[in-house]
């Protein structure tokens, strides 16, 4: 097959034309990318526009410069880290601490196992721990004995007792004074 020299110059320019589309679209789509990704990874215009113009006006060495400088995450990625670092630094802080020795102590520990400091007490009804500070069972209700109540009478609080230390409270106010120990 002969080709004649008019037919192959032809053919020539078409290819070259092909070849000069692709690499024009070539160039603005890596331009386009580029203005996409830094717009992800820089809040900064100057940066912004830094990145573009390097890609547009060295084009594949550009790309080269633009990947080399290119923050490595993206702010959606720092955005995550740092959401999870906080969640670690809350956890930490959120769990209790030994009033006697600073160790870390669990939340259902009654003593602590380093120093053997009383964490919490149980509760005399139903046997759960409790804080030392409640005078209250949050699980049963039921008071903790000791437990200072306002506006209650002498008689209001003798009433309570059970009848063995009523009569004695009553006994011992009762009985003369020499017979007391």
């Amino acid at each position: 097959m002969v080709l004649d020299p008019s037919t192959l110059s032809n053919l020539i320019v078409v290819a070259a034309g092909f070849a000069a589309a692709f690499t024009a679209a070539l160039w603005l789509s890596l331009i386009f990318w580029t203005y996409r990704d830094i717009r992800r990874r820089a809040r900064d215009p100057l940066v912004r526009i830094l990145a573009v113009l390097v890609v547009a006006v060295l084009f594949l060495p550009g790309m080269l410069v633009y990947y080399i400088l290119r923050p490595a995450r993206t702010l959606e990625e720092e955005f995550q880290q740092t959401l999870e670092e906080e969640a670690l630094l809350q956890s930490i802080e959120d769990s209790a601490l030994c009033p006697g020795c600073g160790r870390r102590v669990r939340d259902e520990w009654v003593a602590c196992p380093g120093c053997y400091t009383r964490l919490k007490k149980p509760c005399h009804q139903c046997g759960k721990p409790m804080e030392l500070a409640w005078n209250l069972c949050p699980f049963c209700g039921t008071p903790t004995p000791g437990m200072r109540r306002d506006n209650m009478t002498l008689d209001d609080a003798l009433r309570n007792l059970p009848n063995e230390q009523a009569d004695n409270g009553l006994s011992a106010s009762s009985s003369p004074p020499g017979d007391q120990v």
